[in-house]
């Protein structure tokens, strides 16, 4: 399957994506913040980065910025639970800056498993099985 790196502060949080997403069959790689994305993909050859856009340090949007120029045609998956200017900006912004899909957090792990399997490539149907337009849930938001 796919090399993945989850970044994420959030320890618990990388945890449940490592194993949902090692279950899947992928091989999954984890940083705390966006200060060594760019090394640490080329380091393991990630074929998806999956980023939260909230962090110390280095922040997503700072993240999807330096992989838009060290590697433009890697997939990216932003995700949020908030931010200072609202998730919503947050995601906007993620995707402008070139991540190919924004979930906002919370989400069910099937989304995450969709939103996978969108960007890499292997589904056209987002929205019939991650409940996009669910109350609370507009779903992902692919580029």
């Amino acid at each position: 399957m796919a090399r993945i790196l989850v970044v994420d502060d959030e320890e618990a949080l990388r945890e449940v994506f490592q194993a949902v997403l090692e279950h899947l069959g992928h091989e999954v790689f984890s940083e705390a913040s966006g200060r060594r994305v760019v090394e640490r993909c080329r380091e393991v050859a990630a074929d998806l980065v999956i980023t939260d856009l909230v962090m110390p340090d280095v922040e997503g949007l700072e993240t999807i910025m330096s992989l838009r120029q060290s590697l433009p045609k890697l997939p990216i998956i932003a995700m949020s639970g908030g931010s200072r200017g609202g998730v919503d900006d947050a995601l906007d912004a993620a995707m402008r800056l070139g991540a190919t899909l924004a979930l906002q957090k919370p989400f069910p792990l099937e989304e995450l498993q969709a939103g996978v399997d969108l960007v890499l490539g292997r589904s056209t149907t987002p929205a019939a099985s991650t409940g996009a337009g669910a109350p609370g849930n507009p779903g992902p938001r692919p580029s």
